[in-house]
């Protein structure tokens, strides 16, 4: 089976990264992202292919690991491994996680702590399974509904620099990125985010991952003192 984003009269570039562009279509009649891994004209043939090959997998199989553990994530609709593109449900009606937070008026503290709670849960969720997200920013969460939030209503996307790893280092790294993330986006939200870790504290193997988070915080904090 053959699609080609690139004949559709339909298809619509969303947005361009460093490794992949991301269009807006239909595929059998259903809202779809369609994310394409392109060609890096500085790598070798070889290499450039192998490299898109590889990482547009991991990224299917993250996501079909996170579903298995009943996290949300953009249904996978078709993957055209010869050409690195993959055909995921739109979600739509959705906001960002990030837009959510900064449209939060009324109830702030009581609806970022309710969500909070949502982000450890799943997050620490996706780390049981050994699923390493890579990019985890409130950008690359999707509310599809924002009222009376439910675990079931917060989508991971963007599984691109997604890994699977058991190793401690690799989930405290993951954390770290994404409280950089959420505390440079949202200023004046430690509370909230001491929620997250605090909720990501009670699942299984969380101790050692939240040691590491610490090493991982001394290790950046020396690196901005050096320079």
């Amino acid at each position: 089976m053959d699609a080609d984003v690139n004949s559709s009269s339909t298809i619509q570039l969303m947005m361009q990264g460093a490794e992949a562009k991301v269009y807006v279509t239909n595929f059998l009649d259903r809202p779809t992202i369609v994310k394409e891994r392109f060609k890096k004209k500085y790598r070798h043939n070889t290499l450039d292919d192998k490299l898109r090959h590889k990482r547009t997998m991991q990224e299917v199989r993250s996501m079909h690991r996170c579903r298995k553990a009943g996290i949300a994530t953009p249904s996978v609709f078709f993957v055209d491994s010869n050409d690195y593109k993959i055909y995921m449900e739109e979600v739509q009606d959705s906001v960002t996680v990030r837009d959510y937070i900064n449209s939060l008026q009324e109830n702030k503290e009581e609806k970022l702590q309710q969500l909070a709670k949502i982000i450890g849960t799943i997050i620490a969720s996706m780390h049981n399974v050994q699923v390493i997200h890579g990019d985890l920013t409130t950008s690359n969460m999707l509310l599809r509904k924002t009222n009376n939030i439910e675990i079931a209503d917060l989508v991971l996307i963007d599984f691109g620099l997604s890994s699977i790893s058991s190793l401690a280092e690799d989930k405290g790294v993951d954390l770290y990125v994404l409280e950089r993330a959420f505390l440079s986006t949202h200023p004046n939200t430690e509370t909230a985010f001491q929620v997250v870790l605090d909720t990501y504290k009670t699942f299984k193997g969380s101790t050692e991952a939240l040691k590491k988070l610490d090493e991982v915080r001394l290790r950046g904090r020396k690196r901005t003192m050096v320079g």
